[in-house]
């Protein structure tokens, strides 16, 4: 594997205009988001405390909001300026599955509210936090449901061709499921705390299982036709992360729901939710291990033929994080030094790779070399 190096010059320099910036600029962006939010959030669990962790964690939180708004103003100036090039992205069998990560970056957004916007600006945040998930949610409703419709009707699929971005629409919404378990106790009115919960409970649903779904022929289409091509190489990790998110947000759906169910006249409920909470998520977890060393031995297969850089790289950092996430929170529940040992091990692994692959994508995108529409391959400007 080669690393790149950065000699000064003229930025996009690989490109024939700077305006290709725009043009050719595609939704796998936002899979940065989604790395960087995930990092900053694992940051503030781990067992330890550590001086200025914290700090920096808010830090990434921040930088991880002017990323996303600095990609959301990019593409929607693509749309305005370039509206027939941009529209060709919901026929390519591929680039489309990344507008999923749109809504699961801006999760990470919502979530660090709950963790760095309430000690910072206090409770005036919490309305700005519901509002973007109930846009959250949408978006993630509309992934979920336009991006396989357009599969099954628009674009062109081969079982040998399959990889793991086949989930990214659908796992949006077990993502924002998420997300409305942390939002839902800060809410004042308990019918809202109850109306919140019971919507991610339904986003879970409508998430996890057609995830599982997708894994199973993922199993089919890798026994026979064996790996994807190098370039989709950080697609294998990407099975972890249904399969973390929907661990995690079975036992934070769960941690308050005695007191939410109880508030709203459905006293033992809750306990029921919390319990089976708590045992679906080790099970997963468990599965969730398997996914982590089968993604390992395939990584460790790829890097000795080599690995070209792009911006699945980014594929690797979500899942790694989630799962870390994940071991990190049984680890708190159940005081098992394993859970929290192996959660801080997974967060430092973590900090590296995110280091390694920002490093490339700064360098990347300071050259011009990472804007490429694959949907507009061959279209002059």
């Amino acid at each position: 594997m080669t690393y790149a190096t950065f000699t000064p010059g003229k930025p996009f320099s690989q490109l024939s205009h700077p305006r290709e910036v725009i043009r050719q600029f595609t939704p796998n962006w936002f899979a940065a988001t989604m790395g960087t939010g995930i990092l900053s959030a694992v940051l503030t669990q781990l067992p330890v405390q550590v001086p200025g962790l914290f700090q920096l964690a808010e830090a990434l939180w921040m930088l991880n909001i002017v990323m996303f708004v600095t990609f959301a103003l990019l593409y929607i100036a693509r749309w305005v300026m370039f509206f027939e090039q941009a529209r060709r992205v919901f026929g390519h069998s591929t680039v489309s599955m990344f507008f999923g990560t749109i809504p699961m970056g801006m999760a990470t957004i919502i979530n660090g509210l709950f963790t760095f916007g309430l000690p910072r600006w206090g409770d005036g945040v919490l309305p700005l936090a519901e509002a973007l998930w109930w846009l959250d949610v949408a978006m993630s409703l509309a992934c979920g449901a336009l991006i396989p419709f357009m599969m099954f009707t628009r674009q062109e699929h081969r079982i040998d061709q399959m990889t793991a971005v086949w989930l990214l629409p659908v796992v949006a919404a077990e993502v924002a499921a998420v997300s409305g378990a942390l939002l839902a106790p800060h809410l004042a009115s308990s019918h809202s705390q109850f109306s919140v919960l019971i919507t991610s409970y339904v986003l879970w649903a409508l998430s996890v299982p057609v995830a599982f779904s997708i894994l199973t022929i993922l199993l089919l289409r890798m026994a026979l036709h064996k790996l994807p091509h190098e370039s989709m190489a950080s697609s294998s990790w990407l099975a972890l992360g249904p399969i973390s998110t929907g661990a995690y947000g079975l036992i934070v759906l769960g941690a308050d729901s005695p007191a939410i169910f109880a508030a709203n006249g459905l006293p033992g409920v809750g306990e029921i939710a919390a319990g089976l909470g708590l045992l679906a998520g080790i099970i997963l977890w468990g599965v969730g291990v398997w996914w982590l060393l089968m993604a390992t031995l395939i990584t460790a297969r790829y890097l000795r033929n080599g690995m070209p850089f792009n911006l699945g790289w980014w594929g690797f950092t979500f899942p790694i994080g989630v799962f870390a996430l994940t071991t990190l929170k049984l680890g708190a529940l159940l005081h098992l030094g394993f859970f929290s040992a192996f959660g801080t091990l997974l967060v430092a692994g973590l900090a590296a790779l995110w280091l390694v692959i920002m490093r490339r994508t700064v360098i990347g995108a300071y050259r011009g070399e990472l804007f490429v529409s694959p949907c507009i391959a061959g279209v002059k400007p």
